[in-house]
């Protein structure tokens, strides 16, 4: 059982966001934990506006891509655009490629093929993009290139410009003629934009090139709406886990609203597919779960090249076979995993079964298939578990913890000899030279140990706001939306309650969770599920506390609301 950890907010905080704000008092209880210095930054949370994003031209160099972009649309020029093939790259270009598109320019675009042609803008990728009889002009690439310099200069010599717009941290320099737009490599300031994943960036490019082609009277500038592609940017967003403050937060927000009502025939088809009731609003969840996974598979098992030709087609056949395609390929992407769990098992029971945590390499595995096993892994041995596929030279994996190891602190002791590695406590990625997998567990093995020993952290449970179990109801909900979406910088809240009954007979499913129902407003029944719980259910006859957090279920099309209990305890006294 956790420590429930809850600090009452200052009162006079509470009431001034109540009275300026005109909200309820668990919302402004909400509001003065995420820190909120007045009241006007709070309402700005609350109201994200599109007509308050700022400047485009504030981010370093991206008027100089603009420039470049609009001397290849009045020219005529030949451009290709190379993006990666996550979520975050397949948005890019297809944004990309969509506003170009609205003013006469067709772009060849790509996306590298990963089991052939490798990670990012490989050699491969660069000269499959601009091969063909006439040469390329510009060459665009999203969500890679930052640190490929080799490849960026092989662009260069064949006489073709080059722009980057990327958003990861730099290693080395790209040659003086690229054209960088990545917040994280120039010395500028522009605050909250260090945070945009790339789409979050090319959204601000389209935005430069609109108020460049309005300057210039162009006609079809002023025909384009730019929020009709916060769909796009909201799905790369949300999919690459960036913090949903500031900027990042308009986008998410009013994303979600536009994605629930997209006009894109193929993204209409691939989320009736992935089973999103785009009726009820389009989740965070519904983007991590259904409609990420499905554009992911197509780039780890084959090409995610389609996955941008689905989200620009307007052709009903053709979106209604690729969603189809996409669908088998997640399938396909789920067996993989399976076996790749089974496989991983068998190593840990060979020769790991007495270890503290669990390094474990395989090197015909997928590094984009392995977050999945490692998280099986984990819980199937209740250890820390680090999974490594190979990609190149390098071992790349997750890693997934348990309750009081913090895997950030486990891997600083080995971070000069890492290639990179990241996360929070629970969940990590990381990626090293596949010659030091060996020294790696080594090491993890030792140090989870002494963790375990000396460090190991007291679970605690941080609890957003008590309430009353009673006044959990549609009104709350709604009040609670205001704060939505949650994700990196918003955590979704957990409530607590006092004085709780359990109501009826808990009804245990897939023997490992159990569902329940609880008394809620004006003698109504709260139903309610407990994740992987039911070897801790509690006692009907006897009141408890309750840590929770609460949701619409929109099963079976019909929406319902639901408390996931995080943890309980006897109510004192009792």
């Amino acid at each position: 059982m956790r420590v429930w950890e809850y600090s009452a907010p200052s009162a006079e905080a509470v009431s001034i966001f109540r009275q300026d704000l005109n909200v309820s008092e668990t919302i402004a209880e909400l509001l003065t934990r995420l820190g909120f210095a007045s009241s006007e930054e709070a309402l700005r949370f609350l109201n994200p506006r599109l007509s308050e994003i700022r400047n485009p031209f504030e981010i370093p160099n991206l008027q100089q891509a603009v420039e470049r972009i609009c001397e290849a649309i009045d020219g005529g020029q030949r451009i290709v655009v190379c993006g990666d093939y996550d979520v975050d790259g397949v948005t890019s270009t297809t944004l990309l490629v969509a506003v170009l598109r609205q003013f006469g320019c067709f772009p060849r675009f790509v996306v590298p093929l990963r089991l052939e042609e490798g990670y990012g803008l490989s050699l491969k990728a660069a000269q499959r993009a601009m091969e063909g009889s006439e040469a390329a002009d510009l060459f665009v690439a999203l969500d890679c290139g930052t640190n490929s310099g080799e490849e960026a200069q092989h662009i260069l010599d064949t006489g073709c410009d080059l722009i980057v717009v990327d958003h990861h941290q730099a290693k080395t320099a790209l040659p003086p003629e690229v054209i960088l737009v990545n917040p994280h490599v120039k010395d500028a300031e522009f605050g909250d934009g260090v945070d945009f994943c790339t789409v979050g960036l090319v959204f601000k490019l389209a935005h430069g090139i609109l108020k460049a082609r309005r300057s210039m009277k162009d006609k079809r500038a002023f025909e384009i709406k730019l929020r009709e592609y916060l769909d796009l940017v909201a799905m790369g967003t949300v999919a690459d886990l960036v913090p949903l403050r500031g900027e990042n937060r308009t986008f998410a927000r009013i994303g979600l609203q536009v994605l629930s009502n997209t006009t894109r025939l193929g993204l209409k088809t691939l989320m009736k597919v992935a089973g999103v009731n785009a009726s009820s609003g389009v989740q965070p969840m519904d983007i991590s779960f259904r409609i990420g996974p499905r554009i992911n598979a197509s780039g780890r098992l084959a090409d995610a090249g389609l996955a941008v030709e689905l989200l620009l087609s307007e052709d009903r056949s053709f979106a209604s076979e690729t969603s189809m395609q996409l669908d088998s390929y997640n399938r396909e992407r789920q067996d993989i995993e399976r076996a790749m769990t089974e496989e991983a098992i068998a190593m840990v029971e060979a020769d790991q079964l007495d270890n503290h945590a669990l390094v474990i390499y395989g090197d015909e595995w997928h590094p984009g298939v392995v977050g999945i096993v490692a998280s099986r892994v984990s819980r199937s041995y209740n250890r820390p578990s680090i999974v490594l596929g190979r990609e190149g030279d390098l071992a790349k994996g997750s890693g997934r913890s348990v309750d009081g190891i913090n895997l950030v602190k486990a891997l600083n002791g080995f971070a000069d000899q890492l290639e990179s590695y990241g996360g929070h406590p629970m969940a990590v990625g990381v990626a090293l030279h596949v010659d030091k997998v060996e020294a790696f567990k080594e090491y993890f093995e030792k140090k989870v140990g002494e963790m375990l020993e000396n460090d190991r952290e007291e679970l605690t449970l941080e609890i957003g706001a008590w309430v009353d179990i009673r006044s959990i109801n549609g009104q709350f909900m709604e009040d609670l939306s205001e704060l939505q979406p949650f994700g990196m910088d918003n955590p979704e809240p957990v409530f607590a309650a006092r004085n709780v009954y359990i109501v009826g007979r808990p009804r245990i499913f897939k023997d490992a969770h159990f569902g329940f129902g609880v008394e809620g407003s004006k003698g109504s029944t709260l139903r309610g599920v407990a994740w992987k719980m039911a070897d801790r259910i509690p006692p009907r006859d006897r009141a408890i506390d309750i840590a929770f957090k609460v949701s619409w279920n929109s099963f079976g099309g019909r929406r319902s609301l639901q408390i996931e209990l995080v943890d309980w305890k006897l109510s004192e006294g009792v």
